[in-house]
């Protein structure tokens, strides 16, 4: 890379702190790579002043190729964010200006007024759909070299949550402990006691007819403290979403999201599980889900023993199906 191809302005515009930290750092690494001898400067937009801007943005008497990193744009005042679009729309070759604005209503037009002057924009939005997490668990992986499933990036966020910042850390450390090969047999490993305390991941594993692994899942659920109650209800909603979308026909899980009130990584996931199983099958599920919901909320003095026997029953339910 050349001083000459890097960009003269750029705007990281979003407020998901990981992706703006990265982003700001690959502008002074790209920089740095092009001229190691680089002047960095980072400041705080609410504490920096106009005159200040003239002095760092100004020619220099040493000559040299500089940074000027301008963080929390949005807190710029008038005079400073004027003093930058002036600047933006007249750069120094020698001097990269870079603006981080967490994209909101405060101080829009100082960001607009950047991206009208031409600046490069890399948007770093916290990332609000369940698809976008699943493939940043994906691309981390990627990135560090290994190779990822959807399922055990799914895994990841069940175990982890939805933190940009914890699940980078666990794809690193999963990494590091393996060899780059991250299945759901990988995530279940590694964060045993986790990953196991959903009632989603007891569900899952029944719906899919792995008694073993979902009594284990059960069992430490339990174990660690989760309310029979949640782990119920995600028993009925696996059966009962499963059947809505078998039920709906063909057709890809965008076109099928509205009519079904879904979110299309959810029909995406029953469509891949239920492909192993029948009408038949699926009633003698909701038969068994609907029997531990009474049990577990009213009618059962062992609320443990009513999740075991649905858990087992709707493994049988899928296992029957698959036979059939």
């Amino acid at each position: 890379m050349t001083p000459a191809s890097l960009a003269p302005v750029v705007l990281v515009l979003g407020d998901e702190e990981l992706l703006a930290t990265r982003a700001v750092a690959a502008v002074v690494d790209a920089a740095r790579a092009a001229d190691p001898d680089v002047d960095v400067h980072d400041h705080e937009a609410g504490t920096l002043g106009a005159g200040e801007i003239a002095e760092l943005l100004g020619p220099s008497l040493f000559g040299g190729r500089r940074v000027l990193i301008v963080r929390a744009g949005q807190d710029a005042k008038k005079d400073l964010a004027a003093a930058l679009l002036a600047y933006a729309k007249n750069p120094d070759p020698e001097v990269q200006l870079v603006v981080a604005h967490l994209g909101a209503a405060k101080g829009k037009a100082f960001a607009d007024g950047l991206r009208a002057a031409g600046a490069e924009v890399v948007p770093a939005a916290k990332l609000k759909g369940h698809r976008d997490r699943v493939a940043f668990v994906r691309d981390e992986i990627r990135r560090g070299g290994g190779r990822c499933t959807d399922d055990a990036a799914e895994a990841l966020i069940a175990a982890v949550g939805n933190d940009l910042r914890e699940l980078a850390s666990a794809c690193s450390q999963l990494l590091a402990d393996t060899d780059g090969r991250i299945g759901v047999d990988t995530v279940a490993r590694y964060y045993r006691g986790r990953a196991e305390v959903s009632g989603f991941t007891v569900a899952d594993a029944a719906m899919a007819g792995d008694v073993p692994g979902a009594l284990e899942a059960l069992r430490w659920a339990l174990h660690v403290g989760v309310d029979p109650v949640p782990i119920a209800d995600a028993i009925a909603d696996g059966v009962r979403t499963i059947a809505r979308v078998s039920s709906a026909g063909r057709g890809s899980a965008y076109q099928l999201a509205s009519s079904l009130g879904m979110p299309p990584w959810k029909i995406e996931k029953a469509q891949r599980v239920g492909r192993g199983w029948t009408p038949e099958g699926l009633a003698d599920a909701m038969y068994a889900a609907a029997e531990c919901n009474a049990a577990v909320k009213g009618g059962s003095d062992d609320r443990g023993y009513a999740l075991e026997r649905a858990v087992v029953a709707v493994a049988a339910a899928r296992r029957a199906s698959a036979s059939r």
